[in-house]
């Protein structure tokens, strides 16, 4: 009975695998979708009963039903580099010249399509699918396997492999038909749409829970594989291989002899990109051979014998209608202008930034004048122009405001900043919501069960008017709360309303703050000019809050990477009282105000040294720079006179090499490191 039930489970996975083969890849379905989805069906609970019988990589895997609280970070056996890009046909061709110039006479390339989606790596092993990591990086990403396991193109076991252990590299998309569903059942639910369908795709690889991504319908094109001993000597003839073994290699890839037929390539799908079922934004152009490809080898951050070609942003008229003014967390207010609806690749534009009061200044903007707006690098509209010709006679040029849009406080401009503030930070609600959006992010107290609407609901009630009224909510308090929000050109109307589970979250997200490290506590104020690095550095420097408040203007000039500005802005904001309050109402209720130096120091034998960390390394760069505080060490991410030691990995940037050895800087190993600290 359980060899015939092991042998039904065998004959369905392989089965159901070559009917998925033959729809998805080759257009040319050999069952009816009613009768793939009831051997599918019997499928699922035959490997539900018999789980000890059930296949690795079963096409039951790509239904999705994952749930992956935490992505863990990944090495990648082949580093993922970044290509360097170029929006002319001169950088072309001095790069064609470059070519030459290391000898390389007639050198062939081959040109593909440039997907505008989300890099991913996949990684094969005895011709079984193992593992999806994303670009992260470059160096590390993201564990995302089950949810690329429910993308229908990847195969999840090949046939004949050309070799026992590889990895492919490719774009996960979302097509335009299947983008285009999805934001109107977004819409439906009065949810957000996407922007694009980049954003679509990578919102979709991050959602925990694999059977989600298995609604979106995701697809993969693959352009690129690396292993130790890759038996063809071009690109293009892997190419050929991998889709013979069944990816989903794309067919529009060719060989050119010279920049010319480059050009004409790129010419060609610079026109025929509008009739894709899916963005592109340039075409990758690489040295064909293999062989040549290793000679010419790479700089830190992009191979020498591969370039991108970006297409020019798309360029349309529309008529200004009026210039609005928005206030964000730091004060700075940035002017919008709100256009008369236009479509530019693929969306509806109504809004774009105009930066500042400069920009508005260079463009001679004037009220109802005709503009010119382009996607810079196809995501962010701006303006670019005026069409003086349509301008009215009569017009009148743009004039900054003077006061807030929002708490009608003077503006002020520092010099040599482009922006203007609002300097009300403690009472203008834009800054208040913005300060407490940024308090509860994942990379600062990371409070689960909180986001923009919920603040924007608490906020209206009066239960938060700074982060420390946080810790001063309770399930009482939020159980049954209600706000219709208005719609506005970017968001349909919703309504935010916190249950009897979303109250319950929301404590415990708070709750499980109050173990935040001191550091992340630190960076979570918000305190202008103090980014993650900055309050890392700080809080190893200073130790505590009290400290670090008590500190003066010279000594915070002590502590690396902290100049004029930081220094001074750190001052005004410890010498503000309602800041200096809430500080002290944060300690009352337990959060950590100091450094937790039991947890992280293991020994003092870097004795205070300064490290500058570069290059690739057995484990990841933050690791390694975890071990250098951890035994007393600092980091620093430039190279000067006060630096002790250059630790080394491959591929360190030769910029820095040079600058070490003119400052007589020692550079070490990775084993050298560790014989300091052993």
């Amino acid at each position: 009975m359980s060899q015939d039930v092991k042998n039904r489970i065998d004959y369905l996975t392989d089965y159901l695998s070559e009917c998925n083969y033959q729809y998805y890849m080759l257009d040319n379905p050999t069952i009816s979708d009613f009768e793939f989805d009831k051997l599918l069906e019997e499928l699922i609970n035959l490997e539900k009963n018999h789980p000890q019988f059930a296949h690795q990589n079963s096409p039951t895997q790509r239904v999705g039903g994952t749930i992956t609280k935490v992505f863990p970070t990944v090495k990648h056996d082949f580093p993922m580099l970044s290509l360097s890009n170029t929006y002319s046909e001169e950088e072309l061709f001095d790069f064609d010249k470059r070519i030459k110039d290391f000898g390389i006479e007639n050198p062939e390339y081959i040109c593909e399509l440039k997907f505008d989606g989300i890099a991913i790596s996949l990684k094969y092993e005895n011709s079984n699918f193992v593992q999806a990591v994303t670009r992260g990086d470059g160096v590390q990403g993201d564990d995302v396997s089950p949810n690329v396991k429910t993308i229908y193109s990847i195969p999840l076991t090949i046939k004949n492999s050309f070799v026992e252990k590889f990895e492919i590299r490719g774009e996960i998309i979302m097509p335009h038909k299947v983008f285009h569903r999805l934001n109107e059942e977004r819409v439906a639910k009065g949810e957000e749409p996407f922007a694009n369908p980049r954003n679509a795709a990578s919102g979709s690889m991050k959602l925990q829970d694999s059977a989600e991504v298995a609604k979106r319908r995701l697809e993969c094109y693959l352009y690129n594989v690396h292993a130790e001993n890759i038996p063809h000597k071009t690109h293009s003839e892997s190419l050929e291989a991998l889709k013979e073994h069944g990816f989903n290699v794309p067919d529009n890839f060719k060989v050119c002899k010279n920049m010319q037929e480059v050009q004409n390539f790129i010419n060609y799908w610079d026109v025929e990109r509008k009739n894709l079922d899916f963005d592109i934004d340039g075409i990758v152009v690489k040295i064909n051979d293999y062989a040549l490809q290793q000679q010419l080898g790479s700089t830190a951050k992009s191979p020498r014998w591969a370039i991108a070609y970006k297409f020019k942003a798309e360029q349309v008229s529309s008529q200004l209608r009026e210039i609005t003014y928005q206030v964000g967390r730091t004060g700075a207010v940035t002017p919008v202008a709100n256009i008369e609806p236009v479509q530019i690749s693929g969306t509806v534009v109504k809004r774009a930034s105009l930066h500042n009061a400069d920009i508005i200044r260079d463009l001679d903007l004037h009220h109802f004048d005709w503009v010119f707006v382009e996607k810079g690098g196809e995501i962010i509209p701006k303006i670019v122009g005026i069409d003086l010709e349509k301008r009215k006679t009569d017009a009148q040029a743009v004039e900054f405001i003077s006061h807030c849009p929002e708490c009608n406080t003077k503006l002020i401009r520092q010099e040599g900043e482009a922006a203007h503030y609002c300097p009300n930070e403690d009472n203008c609600p834009p800054q208040i919501k913005g300060k407490l959006e940024h308090f509860i992010a994942r990379k600062a107290m990371n409070i689960e069960g909180l986001g923009e609407g919920t603040i924007e609901l608490l906020f209206d009630k009066k239960l938060l008017r700074n982060v420390a009224d946080f810790y001063t909510l309770t399930y009482d308090k939020l159980f049954g709360l209600e706000k219709t929000i208005e719609a506005t050109d970017e968001k349909p109307e919703r309504t935010i309303s916190i249950r009897e589970k979303g109250a319950s979250n929301i404590i415990k997200g708070i709750e499980n703050s109050l173990k935040v490290p001191f550091e992340r506590l630190l960076f979570a104020l918000g305190i202008r000019f103090v980014g993650e690095t900055i309050a890392a550095k700080l809080a190893q420097h200073f130790k505590n809050i009290d400290a670090l408040m008590s500190a003066s203007y010279d000594e915070l000039l002590e502590v690396e990477d902290v100049g004029e500005q930081i220094a001074n802005s750190l001052i005004n904001y410890f010498s503000d009282m309602n800041h200096m309050f809430i500080i002290e109402q944060l300690k009352s209720f337990g959060l950590q105000m100091k450094i937790d130096e039991t947890a992280t120091s293991v020994s003092q034998k870097l004795n205070n040294q300064t490290f500058v960390v570069s290059g690739v390394f057995s484990i990841s760069r933050d690791e390694i720079k975890k071990m250098v505080i951890a035994n007393g060490g600092k980091n620093t991410g430039s190279i000067s006179g006060k630096t002790d030691f250059v630790l080394a990995g491959e591929k360190m940037g030769p910029e820095k090499k040079k600058r070490a050895e003119s400052l007589n800087i020692p550079i070490i190993s990775e084993e050298e490191f560790y014989k300091m600290i052993e």
